[in-house]
């Protein structure tokens, strides 16, 4: 070893730079651990320990008075500054982070964002242009795909104690990692990462800082490409401070925050996206045999699957597994070999669940802890006490959720789940219903990702409880809306969410939007949310009188205005009109079903639309010169036959013959346009005709 501290260059989330951090740290028992990472988290360190905590977890740092400004730094229970994290706590050593604040990234990565959206045309060929220094190094060594030359010289050196053999020492593999990060920084300088430059500077500030506090008896981890550049001779004090000086800084709050294998496949905060974490997660935990208890954990899933897989299956991939790594060179079998044994072998060579496989292994489904001692805004622990009440626990998996709306705890979970889509938390989206259509029941598919996080901090400027949260969010939003149809909408999911504080400040602003609203399409827009309302409102058991008032005051707006809005169309506006009739007869049949009792005008709602159908239908027949048998009395009660409230042309599922009716008035379109386009034709004709001779 050189003298100086212990610099332990590792490769983000890697199993084997893990085992070796932890073998290298048992040698050397340093005075301190110092760690890549933002400074802000050092208080949130000591979580580490916590039995509650169980990784994948992830640090988030977000802007605290914009939220959506918001970075990760993810770490695995396989990441190796996890695993020296849990070294020092569990050894009683100082452990901190050393990188540059989140205060200051979050406020550059802005800038660089606005720069790339002034149309900044070296903002985005940077990160394409970047380098990846296992990539280069794989390629010297001859190797076409950097995982499989990473998992030929590390992943597949043992347990960290220096290789299979224990011919060399727990430090060897970062010296000639460092020799080989030399090399390259040498050839390609920063390799297009802009940003490093500023973090270097503020990392050697923080080793000079605790070189004084521990002389050289602490260790550091951090990614290999940085070693190079935290050699005490690379830059003095003065120039890295003024490298530092001026930056843009931000208020910034950081917390814990449950991630996801499937997440750590993205290249955020650490910067090294794995594809297989699932892989590397098995790799880092099996004590033995990884290969095979790898295919015995494959078997397991494919006979959970009703797959026909026995012991034999296991042993032969095994061996297949193991043929293929000695014909291809390597020195054990790889995720390519155990991948190529277990589609021949017990997928018998299809891909289908080959796929199974790589979902839930490969990549896996697992979702972090974090115990409830950690920083959160006020909101997301309200979430998180309803979740637990309402026994809906937050899963990676997307599973699908039926609920009836007739019992209390189901009742309650579509409350929620309704409030959080209003706030903008995407946790479940409704879908359609299997085997029912009533209104009380409700299905939703769920689904947690570790960027709801972010959302439900967002969501905490509007309150500290998930409803009053949403309440104070429905109210801003109707006093904001311009757009009748909009309110209607948000009524809508006021009465779905069970805001009965905001209805009616959103029954003011509906009253007013569509006292002041003359154009026909924009009311025939707005009813049907009206409509569901009144319909879904009342099987939650909400007061929906004023609500009804409302609708009832647009349908009666609609019956007049609609026969003058029908003339004088083109094409499209003709089409757009005719859809605007379909959900206006769609929504007039749900309010005479579905209204308050207390309105007398829904009684006669029905009659008043049937007898705009009449009007509709005669004026239309007498355009097309057939007004058919019986004449417009004739229409009006063939109308009053269709459906509920009588049947436009094309009024969809609640007519009862739409085919029929579509035909009979397609066969009118083409007469009407067969006589104006042969009517010509006749006239251009005459004159030849009467001239010419006996």
């Amino acid at each position: 070893m050189t003298p100086g501290p212990l610099l332990l260059g590792v490769r983000h989330h890697g199993p084997g730079s893990a085992r070796a951090v932890r073998g290298a740290l048992d040698a050397a028992r340093p005075r301190a651990v110092l760690i890549e990472g933002p400074p802000e988290g050092d208080a949130l360190l000591p979580l580490a320990a916590d039995e509650a905590m169980r990784p994948p977890v992830a640090l988030l740092a977000h802007v605290t008075d914009d939220p959506r400004r918001a970075a990760f730094w993810p770490l695995a229970e396989f990441s190796p500054e996890w695993v020296a994290i849990r070294w020092a706590l569990g050894h009683g050593v100082p452990v901190r982070f050393i990188d540059l604040p989140a205060a200051h990234s979050l406020a550059l990565a802005e800038e660089e964002k606005e720069g790339a959206g002034e149309g900044d045309a070296e903002g985005e060929p940077a990160e394409s242009l970047a380098v990846d220094p296992v990539g280069v190094l794989a390629e010297a060594a001859g190797y076409d795909d950097p995982e499989r030359w990473w998992e030929d010289v590390v992943e597949h050196r043992g347990n960290g104690d220096g290789g299979r053999d224990g011919e060399a020492g727990p430090f060897a593999p970062f010296e000639a990692l460092a020799e080989a990060m030399g090399a390259l920084r040498e050839a390609y300088g920063d390799g297009g990462h802009t940003r490093d430059r500023v973090r270097e500077a503020y990392m050697r500030l923080q080793l000079r800082s605790a070189r004084k506090e521990f002389g050289d008896g602490f260790a550091v981890v951090c990614g290999a490409w940085h070693l190079p550049a935290l050699g005490a001779k690379v830059s003095t004090v003065t120039a890295d401070r003024a490298l530092l000086k001026g930056l843009p800084k931000v208020r910034a709050e950081m917390t814990w925050v449950p991630w996801t294998h499937r997440r750590l496949a993205r290249r955020s905060g650490y910067g090294a996206g794995i594809e297989s974490p699932g892989w590397y997660g098995h790799l880092f935990g099996a004590p033995d045999r990884p290969v095979e208890r790898w295919m015995t954990k494959v078997a397991g899933l494919l006979r959970d699957e009703d797959r026909m897989v026995s012991s034999a299956h296991v042993i032969e991939a095994v061996r297949l597994a193991g043929t293929l790594a000695a014909m291809r060179g390597r020195p054990l079998a790889g995720l390519t070999e155990v991948t190529d044994a277990v589609r021949a072998v017990m997928c018998e060579g299809s891909d289908v669940p080959l796929a199974l496989v790589h979902d839930r292994l490969v990549v896996g489904e697992v979702l972090g802890e974090v115990p409830d001692t950690a920083p959160a805004v006020p909101l997301q622990r309200d979430l998180t006490r309803t979740q637990r009440s309402l026994r809906l626990k937050p899963e990676p998996r997307e599973r699908e959720l039926e609920l009836d709306l007739r019992k209390d705890t189901d009742a309650a979970r579509s409350l929620l789940l309704h409030r959080l889509r209003l706030l903008s938390v995407g946790w479940g989206e409704p879908a359609a219903a299997r085997g029912s259509t009533g209104t009380f029941r409700e299905t939703w598919r769920l689904r947690w990702e570790p960027e709801l996080s972010v959302r439900v901090a967002e969501a905490g400027v509007w309150g500290t409880t998930v409803l009053s949260a949403a309440t104070a969010k429905a109210e801003s939003q109707a006093v904001s809306a311009t757009v009748l149809a909009d309110v209607t909408a948000l009524a809508e999911r006021c009465l779905l969410a069970g805001l009965p504080d905001a209805l009616p400040v959103v029954m003011r602003a509906l009253a007013d939007r569509a006292a002041l609203d003359a154009d026909v399409g924009h009311l025939a827009q707005a009813l049907p949310a009206l409509a569901r309302s009144l319909r879904y409102g009342d099987v939650r058991g909400t007061d929906t009188v004023a609500l009804g008032e409302v609708a009832v005051g647009l349908a009666e707006r609609i019956c007049v205005g609609l026969p003058p809005a029908c003339t004088g169309l083109d094409a499209d506006g003709a089409a757009d009109m005719r859809r605007h009739l379909d959900a206006v007869h769609t929504a007039i049949g749900l309010l005479a079903g579905a209204g308050p009792g207390d309105l007398g005008n829904l009684g006669d709602l029905r009659g008043r639309w049937a007898s705009v159908l009449r009007t509709l239908a005669w004026a239309g027949r007498r355009r097309w010169g057939d007004p058919g048998p019986g004449g417009a009395a004739a229409a009006g009660r063939r109308a009053d036959r269709g459906g509920r409230g009588g049947a436009p042309h094309g009024a969809g599922p609640l007519a009862r013959h739409p085919a029929g009716r579509r035909r009979g008035l397609d066969r009118g379109l083409r007469r009407r346009c067969l006589r104006r386009r042969n009517a010509p034709r006749a006239r251009r004709t005459a004159p030849r005709s009467s001239s010419t001779p006996g």
